[in-house]
């Protein structure tokens, strides 16, 4: 995936572009050669829009597998030659690296205006009294496995 952003007059900033294509391209097995080959590649226009797609620009390159949820959308509209056409596009509630074969590591991004919250573990809850005692009937109470 490459992309481009934009920011639009009302301020909202976009992924998208021309160059902004995801490609899904199956494997299929060739009986004849008794291997797996390419199958017919599949490209749809994406646009990811906001945080996310200034988060997508900054974090996913093109070639890189990624997975992405949203709203599928057919969009019809007239060529330079006048002619009538139709295309597929997806806009993107989410876009994500792919770690079947890569990892990664993420970095949480805040919110224009939102101060960072303080890292460190997470805050627990303290036993009451009353829900550490035990009755001399009942079994130990195991600990959760997670």
């Amino acid at each position: 995936m490459s992309s481009t952003r934009k920011t639009r007059s009302e301020g909202k900033s976009i992924c998208s572009g021309p160059d902004i294509l995801v490609a899904s391209t199956p494997r299929v097995f060739d009986r004849d050669r008794s291997e797996f080959v390419d199958g017919e590649p599949l490209f749809l226009r994406c646009s990811l829009w906001r945080q996310a797609g200034e988060n997508a620009a900054q974090s996913l390159t093109r070639g890189m597998r990624i997975i992405v949820t949203g709203r599928l959308r057919q969009r019809t509209f007239d060529d330079k030659e006048g002619q009538r056409r139709t295309t597929m596009e997806i806009d993107a509630e989410e876009v994500a690296a792919s770690l079947t074969y890569a990892t990664a590591k993420v970095t949480k991004t805040y919110r224009q205006g939102m101060p960072p919250q303080q890292s460190g573990p997470a805050p627990t809850a303290r036993p009451t009294p009353e829900s550490t005692q035990t009755s001399p009937n009942s079994a130990p109470a195991e600990p959760h496995p997670f």
